[in-house]
């Protein structure tokens, strides 16, 4: 089971279907597929180069789009958030760097570093339900 876990203030909004706001430090648990990806490619949507050794994530599309403000995906407030990602007992935090154009909605793409952290690379994409 793939599951990630926010625990940052404000993330709430993303996964919840209320617009209502949550309280500090809530955290919300959603499941999604976790892939990987090269972070150190280019640029990411929040306007940062990272490398592949970072625990770094980059999010859906379609959770990090509709908080991208005035169309500046660098200035979008879920970049920086903090995650914890989870993988058959195994976590790791990790921070938004990043939008993943394939991902569907709850789902990471994961830097090398951090997938590794949760299972093999060869695996290339975890489900969860």
């Amino acid at each position: 089971m793939v599951s990630f876990t926010t625990v940052a203030t404000g993330l709430v909004a993303i996964f919840a279907s209320s617009a209502v706001a949550a309280p500090a430090n809530t955290a919300v648990a959603a499941s999604g597929d976790f892939t990987h990806y090269s972070p150190s490619v280019g640029l990411g949507a929040c306007g940062q180069v990272h490398q592949d050794s970072e625990l770094v994530v980059a999010i859906s599309y379609a959770d990090f789009d509709p908080q991208t403000p005035a169309g500046n995906p660098n200035n979008n407030p879920l970049c920086g958030r903090r995650l914890r990602a989870s993988f058959e007992g195994k976590s790791v935090d990790v921070t938004v760097v990043d939008r993943c154009p394939s991902c569907s909605s709850g789902s990471l793409d994961l830097s090398p570093a951090t997938f590794q952290q949760l299972a093999d690379l060869g695996r290339g994409r975890i489900q969860g339900t």
